[in-house]
């Protein structure tokens, strides 16, 4: 899909706020409701939008706590990967994973309360599943966070 300078105008406000209301999205970038709406659609059924969905704060849900969990594996088959897989999404501690190329094989994000639950979990992670080396970093503090994406690098079709 093809996106233009309106497109990327709307993902900019969707971004930060997805509960503006059609028209007045229409409005801030000089459309009227229904072609806005249309362009809407339109991403979203080319996937360029996945989800709207609320950002919750971490500390108000009592999951304040953020830990980086590096994994190294001696298991490099695609049946480990799919269980790995398959047990980290039973996790609802797991808010990212990665395969990632260099020393480390995964990364996970993981969200918790407090140290004594990060034990909890590790400790069901490991019986779960089999892993050379688990290395954790607690963050001590957030610098930025964001779920806007850059929107720069859109090829912007000629008009």
């Amino acid at each position: 899909m093809a996106l233009d300078k309106i497109d990327r105008k709307i993902l900019s406000i969707l971004q930060k706020d997805a509960t503006i209301p059609v028209a007045e999205i229409g409005k801030k970038i000089g459309l009227s409701t229904t072609p806005c709406w249309r362009r809407i659609q339109k991403m979203e059924e080319d996937g360029v939008i996945l989800h709207r969905v609320a950002v919750l704060n971490p500390k108000k849900v009592n999951a304040g706590v953020t830990v980086f969990v590096s994994i190294r594996t001696s298991e490099h088959n695609d049946a480990w990967m799919r269980k790995f897989s398959n047990v980290v999404e039973g996790f609802s501690e797991v808010v990212e994973f990665y395969r990632m190329s260099g020393d480390v094989d995964y990364i996970l994000r993981v969200v918790v309360p407090d140290i004594a639950a990060f034990d909890v979990f590790y400790k069901k992670l490991i019986k779960q599943i089999p892993l050379s080396d688990v290395s954790s970093s607690f963050a001590m503090g957030q610098i930025k966070y964001t779920t806007a994406l850059p929107l720069e690098y859109i090829a912007i079709e000629k008009e």
